[in-house]
């Protein structure tokens, strides 16, 4: 595998299987997360996303999942010698509840017989930047947090205000790239601000939702047969666009053309890097960026974006 996939692409999928258009329920989504985690592509595995109201309901379904000595024998050879799983909590209603979920989601899960597992990440919508401040207050320092901003202040271009309220705090902003209808996904030059915004302050970020696929085009918008179709943000298209803005400096329109570029065989991957046109990105330019700028997304499927990747001779 070239050396330069393998590290745009670690740790970079956040399985959000219970969210559209996937929508799996809880033991099903669990499993599939469980098979990710000891197949052959889990080095591109993240956290497991979990709204706080469902927490108890995913000990239930996924303690046996778990690395533990609960583990069951289909994953007990593999669960015994993993890391605990890694969650990321969707704050989906009060926020003194949520964390107090998570709090005791985490104590339960310190032990082996419970399966071992660790919320350390959080996920929630503000409306306004000041909702930043009053959450950045209560959230633990151990815990993570992704603000995400309305999508009309993304889709104006002009998400300063919110990236302020972050900068010089431990926590990243969030950005929505899609959904299931054609108008969830915010233009490119929208998209390409936001990560030039979040870039000059100082702040990192992860998208979420429509990036199901590696490189922009026309796709069906949800799993149902004859369904609509939309053309989608590419993530080998936003995560290179990112790391461009990080290491290179590109201005908003270059950031833009990469973000709206679909043909794959203007993108040149090799152990040494990738080159866009005159943009090259060495692994070191590229793993500094995943580390410290552009995170990671959120995605209802693992399987998609793996076989894409080998579509194109990737992996």
């Amino acid at each position: 595998m070239l050396q330069s996939i393998r590290t745009l692409m670690a740790g970079l999928i956040d399985y959000a299987g219970l969210y559209p258009p996937a929508k799996l329920a809880m033991a099903p989504a669990a499993e599939a997360f469980a098979h990710a985690r000891i197949g052959d592509n889990e080095w591109m595995l993240g956290r497991f996303i979990c709204p706080a109201s469902r927490l108890d309901e995913f000990s239930k379904a996924a303690a046996v999942l778990m690395p533990g000595t609960h583990a069951t024998s289909g994953y007990r050879e593999h669960a015994d010698l993993q890391e605990p799983w890694r969650l990321s909590v969707i704050l989906d209603g009060d926020l003194a509840a949520g964390l107090d979920a998570l709090h005791a989601f985490n104590l339960r899960h310190e032990h082996e017989d419970a399966g071992r597992a660790v919320a350390d990440a959080v996920e929630l919508k503000v409306a306004r930047p000041g909702d930043i401040d009053d959450a950045l207050d209560r959230i633990p320092e151990e815990v993570f947090p992704f603000f995400e901003f309305p999508p009309e202040v993304v889709n104006a271009g002009d998400a300063r205000g919110f990236i302020a309220a972050l900068a010089g705090n431990a926590a990243a902003a969030k950005i929505r790239t899609g959904g299931i209808t054609a108008d969830a996904f915010p233009p490119a030059p929208k998209v390409a601000a936001f990560i030039a915004a979040c870039h000059s302050a100082g702040i990192p970020f992860k998208a979420t939702a429509g990036l199901h696929h590696p490189l922009r085009a026309e796709y069906p918008l949800t799993y149902e047969p004859g369904c609509a179709r939309g053309v989608m943000h590419g993530f080998l298209n936003v995560f290179l666009a990112a790391a461009a803005v990080g290491c290179d400096h590109l201005d908003c329109a270059r950031a833009t053309a990469i973000l709206e570029e679909g043909d794959a065989s203007r993108f040149h991957f090799t152990d040494e890097g990738v080159r866009w046109r005159e943009v090259f990105l060495d692994t070191t330019q590229l793993a500094k960026a995943r580390e410290a700028f552009a995170l990671s997304y959120g995605s209802c499927s693992f399987d998609e974006p793996v076989a894409d990747l080998r579509k194109l001779g990737l992996l």
